[in-house]
């Protein structure tokens, strides 16, 4: 007769499951890994990475003195003042100037050579922690103007509300808004004198988690309505929710969702909840979002490669592009590119506003450019 089999003792059996252990082990960081390739190959493309520009010149061009350091958001108002949104920080984004607070600064476009002047801020209101990001103004009525600024006092998300005192050349301080809806607001657009819609550029606040989130590309940002009766989110789905801005008429919104390279078009309800309508796709990272008051056209202040913008390299800087969309609504919208710098004299445009002819360029940390059109 066979001799009988024996069975494997505690030590064999030890050494197979951890044998399988170990297989199973470098199963998954095998995985984790391409995975991990994955998505840093996938966000290469969502910054365009290796995208280089060429130059499209405007003729009558000039930096504006007193910005040096950004003027991320700029809005004009149809008598030709234009507010400029400077000095904005974010964690791991560059600065020309780390330790001097943000401010807005204010130009009248009907001047012959107009220049910028920071308005003063009313009394009460924290200065030393002002770091505006995205603005929108909104006349009243009673043609009160109030702005609305987006700010970042350490690094925390509020909603401010001025009042313009014009007289004064200065803002009164109304409100501050914050909301567990709000987390990483980036840009708003205004509809009321409380009352807006806001991006949020991310789902969390935690500075990791929004890299992370980023990373895993997951699409959770937001845009969001805010009243003082009823906060809700009205739109939702966006890879980085940034620029917003509403058409002539007021029927629809415009949003820029900077990493997917896309403009949404939202048609907007009376009772202010949006429905998506269409998607323009484009070649570029695109950030806020102006109208040209004479034509309803949308000018995009774009980023042609996001990487050059987020990894700051003085010798390569981050260039700049600004387009011009005609009929947005049209089955064929036109595309045409108004400026283009590979970084020599632009860097980082992120708005570009026109009125009467003359066209505003501002950047996310860099100088700002007058051009008469």
């Amino acid at each position: 007769a066979a001799p009988p089999t024996a069975l494997p003792g505690p030590a064999e059996r030890g050494g197979a499951s951890r044998a399988m252990g170990r297989l199973l082990a470098l199963s998954l960081l095998g995985i984790a890994l391409a995975l991990l390739g994955e998505r840093l190959l996938a966000l290469r493309n969502r910054l365009k990475a290796s995208r280089e520009v060429e130059s499209v010149d405007l003729p009558n061009c000039h930096l504006i003195k007193g910005i040096e350091a950004g003027a991320e958001d700029i809005d004009i108002l149809p008598n030709g003042l234009a507010f400029f949104s400077v000095g904005l920080k974010c964690p791991g984004l560059h600065s020309f100037a780390p330790d001097k607070p943000g401010g807005i600064l204010m130009m009248d476009l009907n001047e012959e050579n107009p220049r910028a002047l920071e308005l003063r801020v009313s009394r009460g209101f924290n200065l030393a922690s002002f770091n505006p990001h995205g603005i929108s103004t909104f006349i009243d009525s009673d043609d009160t103007v109030y702005l609305f600024v987006v700010n970042h006092p350490e690094f925390k998300n509020t909603v401010e509300i001025f009042k313009f005192e014009e007289e004064e050349n200065s803002l009164l301080h109304l409100k501050t808004i914050k909301h567990e809806l709000l987390p990483s607001v980036n840009d708003i657009i205004a509809v009321g004198p409380e009352h807006f819609y806001a991006t949020n550029d991310h789902y969390f606040s935690d500075p990791f988690l929004k890299y992370l989130e980023t990373y895993l590309n997951l699409h959770w940002t937001n845009v969001v309505y805010y009243s003082p009766n009823e906060v809700k989110v009205v739109a939702e789905g966006f890879d980085s929710a940034n620029g917003i801005n509403i058409s002539p008429d007021k029927k629809y919104i415009y949003v820029a969702d900077i990493l997917a390279h896309e403009i949404h078009v939202l048609e907007k309800h009376p009772n202010m909840n949006l429905t998506q309508l269409k998607v323009l796709k484009l070649d570029t990272l695109v950030d806020n979002l102006s109208i040209d008051p004479s034509s309803g056209d949308i000018l995009v202040g774009c980023h042609p490669n996001g990487q050059k913008l987020f990894v700051y390299d003085p010798k390569n800087p981050p260039s700049s592009e600004v387009l011009r969309i005609q009929n947005i609504l049209s089955e064929k919208p036109t595309v045409t590119t108004v400026y283009a710098n590979n970084g020599s004299v632009l860097q980082g445009s992120s708005v570009a506003s026109v009125y009467d002819k003359k066209l505003l360029i501002g950047t996310l940390y860099h100088r700002a450019l007058y051009c008469e059109l």
